[in-house]
């Protein structure tokens, strides 16, 4: 979809703007555009408790439904409620192993559809486009499915097989653009689209919304057209992969200090890493750290890897996965516990240039070329290649390495909203986080706590797994559901999906450039709305 032309002069107003077309995006977009869920007649969930709830009202879908009131009693990995029941409902008892089917059935109710809009920079699917393509992602393959559409069954027309009932993040980025065409959301999706303001606005006497401005590249001519659009509710669904976090120390910009994975791997492609480099130094232990100590341990190239943790801590990743589902992580694990760095090892002033690496000759070493720093951090990094780690102790030394990857995580980016959306996170004032500072929401509709008419789901609000981040789609489906019923004059207004979307957009210029042979969104909807279109 293009956005040609679209200025902030418009009256034009969207119902709902999503900024970002990642797993988050696109399956609020799903549920936004009629697909409705609702207790199936021989539905049965293996919670009596929840069974009996959905049950009272079966005849009302999902949407219509008191989420509070059907999340009590429900436990499962996740802090927030509704993440929880939506992930019960979808995969029941998923978490023992166990395969029940969804009592859940869906229609699609054209009539229930939200006029929207999704924004992202890349093709539906997000960061999963750029992420490593031979890994296998952490999640079961089911856990990264989204409603309406079998990864397995997908994967199996592809005549792909999954592995340890795992995929690749290629295989999920190819799955999310896949399911967007599949289930007809491809004209909701402005792609190659940047974000670069969003304000509050008055829309008319007594109305506020959003005005979202931003630059769309056109695939024809590669160019950055400005865009202009404005909202009564605005979805932040952006995700936490933008920025690397950093140490924030000495020396970390030069050269050799690196950021992320793929620049790991373009070293290794390009040659000018091997059996004969200098060491890498990998900080940090999470699981990108990990998968940066398996790529170069592959090619023989020699590792040092810092973290601050102690290897036993509980809070640690790799403590917390299975053995057998993760066998790769359970090697670095290992790694990680058998070959530590003792202090004697090396010189205890700055100027020692290495520590001694397992290799050959040491009958006791297992993974040659590797050793582990626990409860250690760097604390500058000095030109020629040098990286001063200092110990819990104070212990400290300095590195000779080729390259060091800082892996410690990533932070999103929210430059577009005022003050960097530092105002709306549970800790006002604190840059958002993840872990530390999500985005504060009402757990139940996920409307930002600070700001009426913003919501925001998926990492941003502390969901790192797919399998959870769907509960937000629905919490936010519902309660926009539950606003557009409290205004009759709308609905009533809304009763046709075509002429509820030709009065949203009429005048947007909205063109789909892709397998629409250049047709406005207007056009589409009525060739549709006729049933040309399936």
């Amino acid at each position: 979809m293009d956005l040609r032309n679209k200025d902030s002069s418009s009256e034009d107003v969207l119902s709902v703007v999503i900024i970002g077309n990642g797993p988050s995006g696109i399956c609020i977009s799903y549920l936004l555009s009629g697909y409705t869920p609702y207790l199936s007649p021989e539905g049965f969930h293996p919670n009596p408790v929840l069974h009996r709830k959905l049950a009272e009202n079966s005849h009302l879908s999902l949407f219509e439904q008191d989420l509070e009131y059907l999340c009590e009693g429900v436990e499962g990995r996740s802090s927030n409620p509704v993440a929880v029941l939506f992930d019960s409902l979808l995969l029941p008892d998923s978490d023992f192993g166990l395969n029940y089917t969804s009592p859940l059935l869906w229609r699609h109710e054209p009539e229930r559809a939200i006029p929207h809009l999704v924004l992202g920079k890349g093709p539906p699917g997000g960061a999963w486009h750029a992420m490593e393509g031979s890994m296998l992602t952490l999640s079961l393959a089911n856990w990264m499915e989204l409603p309406g559409l079998k990864l397995k069954d997908w994967m199996r027309d592809k005549r792909r097989s999954v592995r340890n009932d795992r995929a690749t993040p290629t295989e999920i980025a190819s799955y999310y653009q896949h399911y967007v065409s599949q289930m007809g959301l491809e004209g909701r999706f402005a792609c190659g689209t940047t974000v670069t303001s969003l304000q509050r606005v008055a829309l008319g006497p007594g109305r506020s919304g959003w005005r979202v401005e931003g630059v769309q590249r056109r695939a024809d001519t590669m160019m950055d057209l400005p865009f202009s659009v404005q909202a009564e509710n605005v979805v932040l669904a952006t995700g936490t992969h933008d920025i690397p976090a950093r140490l924030g120390i000495e020396g970390e910009t030069l050269p050799f200090v690196c950021h992320s994975f793929w620049e790991l791997e373009a070293a290794i492609l390009s040659g000018r890493l091997g059996r004969a480099s200098e060491p890498v130094l990998v900080v940090g232990a999470g699981l990108t750290a990990a998968d940066a100590v398996l790529a170069a341990h592959h090619l023989n190239t020699p590792v040092y890897h810092a973290f601050r943790r102690s290897v036993s801590d509980p809070a640690l990743i790799f403590n917390q996965l299975p053995k057998l589902l993760y066998p790769e992580y359970h090697k670095v694990h290992q790694m990680m516990s058998q070959q530590q760095y003792q202090p004697g090892d090396a010189e205890s002033e700055p100027g020692a240039q290495s520590v001694p690496l397992p290799g050959g000759g040491d009958n006791v070493a297992r993974y040659l070329g590797y050793l582990s720093f626990p409860k250690h951090r760097v604390v500058a990094f000095k030109p020629g290649g040098k990286c001063v780690l200092e110990g819990e102790e104070g212990h400290q030394m300095a590195l000779c390495v080729s390259m060091a990857l800082v892996l410690i995580g990533s932070h999103p980016d929210l430059g577009f909203a005022p003050e960097q959306g530092r105002a709306l996170g549970l800790e006002p004032g604190e840059p958002i986080s993840c872990r530390r500072n999500p985005i504060d929401v009402n757990p139940y509709t996920y409307e930002c706590v600070q700001e009426p008419g913003l919501y925001a789901m998926g990492p941003l609000v502390g969901e790192n797994f797919v399998r959870f981040l769907k509960g937000g789609a629905l919490a936010i489906a519902c309660d926009l559901a539950r606003k557009r019923r409290s205004l009759p004059d709308r609905a009533t207004a809304e009763s046709s999906a075509y002429h509820l979307l030709s009065h949203q957009l009429s005048n947007c210029s909205l063109v789909c450039v892709e397998g629409g042979q250049g047709q406005s969104v207007k056009e589409r909807l009525e060739r549709r709305e006729m049933g040309k279109v399936e």
